[in-house]
């Protein structure tokens, strides 16, 4: 099965653990939240600056936004993310008691979070079968041919048809860090690819 040997690959070559910094699924949702439009090398030292200050929902919704935007002017659309991660931060306290809650429905129910942010949250911080689909994912998917769709929502359907359920929890983590590195949007490094002979389109760019 292609996608079982994808993951297989990959798995051999990436050392897994992008958020076995915590088990905190308050600081893995607000990570989250702050990744969007945002690298990861800057994601990572934004959220644990922030975290030094607020290291808690009681703490982030108590906070001013300037404070908060201060914090996180690095990461792109930083001043309405301030007002996310407050306006968040309020309702698991209304609503939640002060707890991200650990299913899709009320994850969507949040400011700023999508299927993709939530999926995340239950993959990294809940350790549930799930597939975030960004757009690493969502362009890798389809360059390898395990998918043949046009947005991510598409693909993380298309995705959960061919990946066994086993293995969901690897896809996003595996995918971004091969395609930061490797199967970049321009230019891919198809010379040292670990997946060269399983992908059509490395054969179409050699015609």
């Amino acid at each position: 099965m292609l996608a079982s040997e994808v993951i297989s690959r990959l798995r051999e070559r990436y050392t897994l653990g992008f958020f076995d910094r915590t088990n905190d699924p308050f600081y893995v949702l607000i990570s989250t939240v702050l990744s969007q439009r945002t690298r990861d090398d800057v994601t990572i030292p934004t959220t644990e600056k922030l975290f030094q200050v607020y290291d808690s929902p009681e703490a982030m919704a108590g906070a001013d936004p300037e404070d908060i935007e201060k914090l996180i002017k690095d990461v792109g659309f930083y001043r309405v993310k301030s007002q996310r991660i407050i306006e968040i931060s309020r309702i698991l306290l209304e609503e939640y008691e002060g707890k991200v809650p650990d299913n899709m429905d009320d994850l969507l129910k949040l400011p700023g979070v999508g299927r993709k942010t939530a999926n995340c949250v239950l993959t990294y911080a809940f350790r549930k079968d799930a597939i975030a689909v960004d757009t690493h994912v969502h362009r890798i998917s389809n360059r390898l041919g395990l998918v043949t769709t046009k947005t991510p929502e598409e693909t993380e359907v298309e995705l959960e048809h061919v990946v066994p359920r086993e293995l969901w929890q690897y896809v996003n983590e595996l995918l971004v860090r091969f395609g930061q590195e490797i199967c970049r949007p321009v230019s891919p490094k198809c010379d040292v690819c670990v997946l060269e002979d399983l992908c059509p389109s490395r054969v179409m760019r050699m015609k």
